[in-house]
């Protein structure tokens, strides 16, 4: 693939509710998304010739996407479950369109939830924590997944100057915005004060630097272009897309103050014909604050180490330069695994097609959404975008 996936659209999305659901199991949460990205496509399940999911972490399967199509009852030809960590959900969507361009099949389907609130016990999520880790090199000195980013954190700081008020900006971003996204899982404002008394967790991170602990689910329904012009929604475009893997574990990781979203970001670009100032708004993965600071670098949203200014004065604000996540993120929004950046691409179609209520982003015509895997290992960035753009 040289070029854009421009033939290719996704025309359905919707979200669950997030939070903490203990009534529904990961299937019925990933049934629920479904027939609501259906319905909200104008179409059913019947229409439906491929399917994608990721496994979940509470309710593993051996064939997750098998399974899943058994549960649904649907019969597709193109069935893909995919493991790319966080980074999952944005990767499947350029394997879907390319499915698709190839005559595979016609409608993808790609619907992901987990428990990780209600659907772990206290043991499974501290063993899920400590499993990020090189198992002779990391593991045996007992660093969680926070104490890896912590060590970015520090790394960025040391090398730029960042302060640890740009951390708690972020965070203090995130909430803002999801104060106005009715279905958001934490609402309340906070400060920077409030980040930074909050508690450590590992220095210098504290528990608001960390993203939410959620259940929940969310779907979204790809088909051709031409196909989408016919049906219920405005059609949100796939402009390009782009993959970069720099490594497994952060002992091996070449450079601690850059991540290989640097060449997904290239690739996405140059595929699209977009460069970075054409962004209108962006859904970045925000695991943990730092991460968005290095995102936004990387991708060149900003300049290269001024990402902490350049969010102590409002960039990624509503209003900024470059608004991020105004759904709230993974910081406030809610933060289910590895379906956490489904919600960003939910929530960058409701940008594009002008139904974000008080968060809407004015005139938003392209978008950026960007997603991550392990401890900044594996990265996909999908540029989006309007009939307008083509």
């Amino acid at each position: 693939m040289t070029k854009g996936l421009g033939g290719i659209a996704i025309v359905g999305a919707a979200d669950t509710a997030v939070g903490k659901i203990t009534d529904l199991d990961c299937q019925a949460l990933c049934a629920i998304a479904a027939e609501r990205a259906l319905a909200d496509a104008g179409l059913t399940f019947a229409d439906v010739d491929g399917l994608v999911t990721c496994n979940a972490m509470s309710q593993p399967f051996l064939y997750p996407a098998e399974a899943l199509a058994e549960y649904l009852q649907i019969f597709p030809s193109y069935c893909v479950g995919l493991g790319a960590g966080g980074a999952a959900a944005v990767s499947v969507i350029q394997h879907a369109a390319l499915a698709i361009e190839a005559g595979l099949c016609e409608t993808v389907l790609i619907t992901m939830a987990d428990r990780l609130r209600s659907g772990l016990t206290r043991e499974q999520a501290r063993q899920m924590q400590s499993a990020a880790g090189h198992p002779e090199f990391e593991t045996p000195y007992g660093p969680t997944a926070p104490a890896l980013y912590a060590l970015l954190a520090r790394a960025h700081m040391h090398a730029y100057g960042t302060s640890r008020e740009a951390l708690a900006a972020v965070a203090v971003t995130m909430r803002e915005h999801a104060g106005l996204h009715p279905g958001a899982q934490k609402r309340d404002p906070i400060s920077i004060d409030d980040v930074l008394s909050s508690r450590p967790v590992a220095t210098p991170l504290n528990v608001l630097d960390c993203s939410l602990v959620s259940d929940g689910g969310a779907a979204i329904v790809l088909t051709s272009a031409q196909r989408a012009r016919h049906l219920r929604q405005k059609p949100v475009l796939l402009l390009g897309s782009g993959e970069g893997h720099s490594h497994e574990h952060l002992s091996a990781a070449h450079d601690l103050t850059r991540s290989a979203a640097v060449e997904s970001g290239r690739q996405a670009y140059a595929r699209s014909g977009i460069a970075p100032k054409d962004i209108d708004v962006a859904g970045l993965y925000d695991c943990f604050t730092p991460v968005v600071l290095f995102l936004l670098e990387d991708l060149g949203l900003c300049p290269r180490g001024e990402s902490g200014a350049f969010v102590l004065e409002g960039g990624i604000r509503l209003g900024g330069a470059m608004p991020v996540n105004p759904h709230g993120g993974l910081l406030s929004h809610c933060h289910p695994g590895n379906p956490g950046s489904m919600f960003h691409v939910t929530e960058m179609v409701t940008q594009l097609r002008g139904q974000a209520g008080e968060r809407q982003v004015p005139n938003a015509e392209v978008a950026l959404v960007h997603a991550q895997g392990g401890t900044l290992s594996s990265h996909s960035t999908l540029i989006l975008g309007t009939e307008a753009t083509r």
